[in-house]
């Protein structure tokens, strides 16, 4: 397996656990609530919830063709277990098996423990309940909110993944990996917001923690640092380095 290209772990951690931070310390909702508005309709509500497009296509297809990836990663990981040429990208396959499986188990449990409401199930937007803060008091109703962070935005967003798992053996690649992961995540998030299912902030999060993954399995299981002592001689050879 080659040596990995440098990577700055300290600061590709450090900024989103800064921008965790962020998230609990200014007005969210203020901004969550203004954007929900521009895709609620009082007399009709929000304007994608009886769209099937976004429903079949981009909710239950999209989310089918990410689980489809999944299983083909499983599959491709038990195979390179055998004497076969897949056995060469046997810690790849397994980094993408663990990160992606990280980044979508992780949206049920916290869904249960913040018991966050949907849009579409605040009295403002034509539901009954009350909001309630991430970290505040939630008062009782009858059915818990399941809507933070956004599991939708995960499938998008867990193929983060596929940037870790490339850019050591095809930088380009790995590149176009990174641009359609974010590309797709971002579109999952914009759907499931005009349907009312989630707000901004719910998605940010949810990108947030699938690079948290991403990062630091990518740190345990496939970086590969170039040994000092070969940085060493390389720069002697090379004063310029």
């Amino acid at each position: 397996m080659p040596y990995s290209r440098p990577f700055n772990f300290r600061f590709w951690i450090s900024l989103p656990i800064a921008l965790m931070a962020l998230l609990l310390i200014v007005d969210v909702p203020h901004l969550d609530f203004a954007l929900a508005h521009l895709f609620y309709d009082p007399q009709g509500g929000f304007i994608g919830r009886h769209s099937q497009f976004l429903e079949d296509v981009l909710h239950d297809r999209a989310k089918q063709a990410v689980i489809l990836l999944g299983v083909l990663a499983i599959a491709g990981f038990l195979v390179s277990l055998l004497p076969t040429r897949v056995r060469r990208i046997r810690r790849p396959l397994g980094y993408l098996v663990l990160a992606l499986g990280l980044s979508t188990a992780i949206v049920s449990p916290l869904k249960t423990v913040t018991a966050v409401q949907c849009p579409w199930s605040l009295s403002e937007f034509g539901g009954v309940e009350p909001y309630s803060p991430l970290l505040g008091h939630h008062p009782f109703v009858e059915k818990a909110g399941r809507c933070w962070p956004g599991g939708h935005a995960s499938a998008g967003f867990s193929l983060l993944a596929l940037f870790f798992a490339l850019r050591d053996r095809r930088p380009r690649l790995a590149r176009a990996a990174l641009i359609g992961a974010l590309l797709l995540g971002s579109v999952f998030s914009l759907g499931r917001m005009m349907q009312g299912a989630h707000f901004l902030s719910h998605n940010v999060w949810t990108l947030l923690f699938d690079w948290m993954i991403s990062v630091v399995c990518y740190r345990l299981v496939l970086y590969r640092p170039v040994p000092v002592m070969d940085r060493q001689a390389s720069a002697l050879a090379d004063p310029a380095v």
